[in-house]
C-alpha cells in the first residue's frame, strides 16, 4: 500500500498525459500534488512583453484544467524555484518530489541544489527522462564514447529504438489518477501575468495541450510534403510544434510514434522520415549540451576559439542592423522582422541569418545566439546553441568553414517569387521576382518607377558579400586544415 505523499514539479512538461514524472509519482504515492514555479532566477531580465510568458500562462490554464478533469489541480508559485519547492514540500508534508530531467547546465546545478536541500530534511528528489527519447549516455559509439557527427548518431539512435521499442510506450496518467490530491474547496486562481511583472495578452500561437494537438493534426495532414515544403518560408510547410516541444505541451514519444506509424503505412510519404530526423536532431543536441557543457560559452571544437570575430564599434553597428532587419539584404531583413514581430523564424532562415551574421558581418556567433534566445518563442538552449555553432562552423558536425551561404542565392532558391520578402518588407512589394532579391543591382530609375529609393525606403547593403566572403576565409585561416574544397564554397 502506498503511504507517501509526493509533489510533481512541472517545468518544461506542461501536460497532463504521457508524463513520466507524473505517472511515476501517482504510481508510488498515496496523494500527489502538482506545482509550477514562475522562477525569478529565469525570468530576471526578460522584457515585460515577453511572448513566451503569455504562451506559458495559457498553457498553465490548460494544464490546470486537464489535472482537474483527472481529480487533481495545479499550484502556481512565483519566486526562486529552489526556495519555493523546498518550502512547498515542507508545507504539504510530502516525502518525495518528482520532476522531469532537464539537461541545461544551470538546470542541472539547480536540481542538484534542490535534491541536496530536500535530502537534508529527509525528503527524496526523483528525476525522470521525459523531453527526449534517449538521453545522456544511452546512445554511444562502439568505442563507448559520445557521438560528434549526426548521421552515425541517428543510425545508432534508430538501431537502439528498434531494439527497445518500449522506449516509446506512453505513461498512462489516467490509469493512476486516483492518487491525485483533490483540489481545495476554494483556492487562489492562477496568478495573472501582471501580478508577476509581465504584460498579459494572447499567446503568440495556439497554446496548451489543445493548441499542440490542433497544430499536430493540421501538420499530419500535409506531412508527406514536409521534405520539400520545409525549405520554403512563404509556405506553411513546418509543424510549428517547436514551442510545444520546448514547453512540453505535447509528448515527444507521441510524435515519434506517429511518425513511425506514418512511415510504416506509407501515408507519410518521404516527409515523415525527414521529420523524424528533425526530432532526432533534438536528442542529438541535448546529448551534446549534456556531455559538453562548455558549448554554452565556447566553441565545441576548442581550436575554433582562436577565430577572431570583429568587436569594434563598426561591428556593433552591423549587429544592430542585423537585429533590426536593415542590412540591405531582403531575405535576411524579412527573416529578422519575422522574428521580431512574431517570435517565430523559419528553420531555413535561421541558417541564412546566422550565416550572414557570422560570415558576412564577422560578428561573434554568441551575440546572435543570445539575441535568438531573447526573441524566439521556442528557444531551447541545446538546439539554439547547436544551430548557431553549426552555422558559424564552430560546432560538432557543423557547416564547413569554407561553405558560406550567399544571401542572394538563398533568396532566389527558397523565395523565388519574393512572397515571403513582401510579407515582411512591404516597401519592396512593387519589385518583381527578379529585382526583389538584390535591389541594389537594379538601376535607380527602374526602382523609382516601382516606388523604391535605396537609402530612403530601403537600405543599401551594409557589406559586399564577395568581399565579406574573402574576409571570412582569412578569418578561419587559423584553423585551416588540408581540405579538398569543391567549388568556390559560396552557396
Amino acid at each position: 500500500m502506498n503511504t507517501s505523499n509526493s509533489l510533481v514539479w512541472f517545468r518544461r512538461d506542461l501536460r497532463a498525459f504521457d508524463h513520466a514524472a507524473l505517472y511515476q509519482a501517482l504510481s508510488t504515492s498515496r496523494a500527489v500534488h502538482c506545482v509550477f514555479v514562475y522562477d525569478t532566477d529565469i525570468l530576471r531580465g526578460l522584457p515585460r512583453d515577453d511572448r513566451r510568458l503569455r504562451f506559458i500562462h495559457a498553457s498553465l490554464a490548460s494544464l490546470d484544467a486537464g489535472l482537474r478533469q483527472l481529480g487533481g489541480y495545479l499550484i502556481v508559485r512565483h519566486g526562486s524555484a529552489p526556495e519555493e519547492i523546498v518550502a512547498l514540500a515542507e508545507e504539504l508534508g510530502v516525502t518525495d518530489v518528482h520532476t522531469c530531467t532537464d539537461y541545461e547546465p544551470a538546470a542541472i546545478a539547480r536540481d542538484a541544489q534542490v535534491a541536496e536541500r530536500l535530502q537534508a530534511v529527509g525528503r527524496a528528489f526523483h528525476s525522470h527522462k521525459d523531453q527526449v527519447i534517449f538521453e545522456k549516455d544511452e546512445v554511444l559509439t562502439l568505442a563507448g564514447g559520445p557521438f560528434s557527427v549526426f548521421t552515425p548518431y541517428k543510425n545508432a539512435w534508430l538501431k537502439r529504438l528498434a531494439a527497445r521499442p518500449d522506449t516509446l510506450a506512453a505513461y498512462p496518467v489516467d490509469s493512476v489518477a486516483h492518487a491525485f490530491a483533490p483540489p481545495p474547496a476554494s483556492g487562489p486562481a492562477l496568478p495573472a501575468l501582471e501580478g508577476i511583472g509581465f504584460d498579459s495578452g494572447e499567446p503568440p500561437l495556439p497554446a496548451g495541450m489543445e493548441g499542440a494537438q490542433e497544430l499536430f493534426e493540421a501538420f499530419v495532414d500535409d506531412i508527406a510534403d514536409y521534405g520539400r515544403a520545409r525549405d520554403f518560408p512563404a509556405e506553411d510547410g513546418t509543424s510549428r510544434l517547436s514551442a510545444h516541444l520546448r514547453f512540453g505541451t505535447t509528448s515527444v514519444r507521441h510524435l515519434v510514434r506517429t511518425a513511425q506509424q506514418l512511415m510504416l503505412s506509407g501515408a507519410g510519404g518521404t516527409g515523415a522520415s525527414v521529420w523524424l530526423s528533425e526530432l532526432i536532431w533534438r536528442d542529438f543536441y541535448a546529448m551534446v549540451l549534456y556531455r559538453h557543457p562548455h558549448v554554452v560559452e565556447r566553441s565545441f571544437k576548442p581550436a575554433f576559439d582562436a577565430v577572431a570575430w570583429d568587436g569594434d564599434a563598426d561591428a556593433d553597428g552591423l549587429f544592430a542592423a542585423w537585429c533590426e532587419g536593415r542590412t540591405g539584404y531582403p531575405l535576411v531583413d524579412a527573416a529578422m522582422r519575422q522574428l521580431n514581430e512574431t517570435g517565430f523564424m523559419h528553420n531555413r532562415l535561421r541558417m541564412v541569418t546566422a550565416s550572414f551574421l557570422t560570415k558576412d558581418l564577422g560578428v561573434d556567433w554568441r551575440r546572435g545566439e543570445r539575441y535568438f534566445a531573447l526573441k524566439l518563442n521556442d528557444y531551447d538552449m541545446a538546439s539554439n546553441n547547436g544551430g548557431w555553432q553549426w552555422a558559424a562552423s564552430t560546432g560538432c558536425d557543423a557547416q564547413p568553414w569554407f561553405r558560406i551561404f550567399n544571401p542572394v542565392t538563398q533568396s532566389q532558391r527558397f523565395d523565388a517569387r519574393g512572397e515571403f520578402i513582401r510579407r515582411y518588407l512591404p516597401q519592396l512589394k512593387g519589385l518583381d521576382a527578379k529585382q526583389i532579391h538584390a535591389p541594389w543591382l537594379v538601376n535607380a530609375e527602374a526602382l523609382a518607377e516601382r516606388g523604391v529609393v535605396l537609402g530612403a525606403d530601403y537600405p543599401l547593403p551594409v557589406v559586399d558579400h564577395d568581399k565579406a566572403r574573402k574576409r571570412t576565409l582569412e578569418r578561419f585561416a587559423v584553423v585551416k586544415k588540408e581540405v579538398a574544397v569543391v567549388g568556390d564554397g559560396d552557396e
